[in-house]
């Protein structure tokens, strides 16, 4: 195997071409590689740096759901642990958008601590970006149903990570703020 900080390289470098042409969906539309950048920099200091099939799961979390990419091509790349970790907290695009939601929250709670971390992480990301740039088209009911959607499939995830899930609060409070205040500025 690989130097780890080879591995992670090499990662970065795939996850950078896959998703080269994807934006986030906010009024910034950011680089859709600085969101699974971030989720893979929240798993490394949720664990200290100490789970690398982790780190390059979040790295890739997206890559079999948003470019076509195969658990094959990742299992040849990185190892069949990390593509099978991809492989778990990837939707089924063939489903409509309402199902892969109810999905979410319901497989949560039964995924493997890895694949729940991952979740958490990608969730925690999401929401920072809601709240810091959010799609021009959503109104403000719909940012706040997907926060209520999110802390939903979180809830599910909860007891594998006190880190992430007191990012998670920090960052649902942040852009959900208790009624009668204003979400924060940025």
């Amino acid at each position: 195997m690989p130097d780890p900080l080879v591995l992670f390289a090499r990662a970065v470098d795939f996850a950078a071409r896959r998703h080269v042409h994807q934006r986030r969906k906010g009024m910034a539309a950011e680089p859709y590689v600085n969101h699974v950048i971030e989720v893979a920099h929240l798993l490394a200091e949720a664990t200290g740096g100490a789970d690398l099939v982790l780190i390059l799961g979040g790295l890739l979390h997206d890559t079999i759901e948003d470019t076509g990419t195969t658990h094959d091509e990742i299992a040849n790349a990185f190892g069949r642990e990390v593509a099978d970790l991809v492989a778990e907290v990837t939707d089924d695009k063939s489903l409509p958008k309402a199902e892969r939601k109810r999905l979410q929250v319901e497989t949560a709670p039964h995924k493997s601590i890895r694949a729940r971390m991952v979740k958490l992480a990608d969730k925690i990301s999401n929401l920072r970006a809601i709240t810091t740039s959010p799609p021009a088209d959503w109104s403000l009911e719909r940012r706040r149903a997907y926060f209520v959607w999110a802390a939903q499939v979180v809830d599910g995830c909860r007891g594998v990570s006190p880190v992430l899930e007191a990012d998670f609060d920090r960052a649902y409070a942040a852009g959900f703020p208790p009624p009668g205040t204003k979400p924060t500025e940025s």
